[in-house]
């Protein structure tokens, strides 16, 4: 076995979502899914099929992040692998749409940060093991930090 980081090659201003499903038909609808969270929302996803064919399946409403999603679902290569970029909207706001799409079984990451992939190769073919999502904890946060988190969140409208 050999193991493998694969970054995710996208822009600081998108968000990205990596998961794993189970049936060509997630495509169409993880598509749905997101089409339905907001009118507003760009997004490109790519599908790694595992057998038949195995090619990396695409759908989405912006050309140029389904480009880049193709291109990220490509490089992690592994079978049954999803890949969603977004713009203009959030992780927060259409995971769980995400999550009841029925062949979805797993969500590995949901983020802005710089992201890999780890990726294990066998002889049967290459699976996700995990990710590398930022960087580590730097301290604990104070008093200051929580009225800080608090305030940001009400701010935006996360929170009342």
């Amino acid at each position: 076995m050999s193991l493998e980081a694969v970054a995710v090659d996208k822009p600081e201003d998108l968000n990205v979502i990596i998961g794993q499903s189970h049936f060509i038909k997630t495509v169409e609808d993880l598509h749905e899914a997101l089409a339905g969270t907001s009118p507003h929302l760009r997004f490109g996803l790519a599908f790694c099929e595992a057998s038949g064919p195995r090619l990396v399946r695409r759908s989405g409403n912006d050309p140029e992040l389904v480009s880049l999603a193709v291109a990220n679902a490509t490089a992690i290569g592994a079978g049954h692998c999803f890949v969603v970029l977004l713009r203009e909207g959030f992780p927060v706001n259409v995971l769980n749409a995400v999550k009841s799409v029925p062949e979805v079984c797993a969500v590995f990451c949901a983020t802005a940060n710089p992201v890999q992939v780890l990726v294990a190769s066998t002889s049967a073919g290459r699976g996700v093991v995990g990710v590398i999502d930022g960087a580590p904890p730097l301290g604990e946060e104070t008093e200051a930090d929580v009225a800080a988190r608090k305030s940001l969140l009400r701010a935006i409208g996360y929170k009342l």
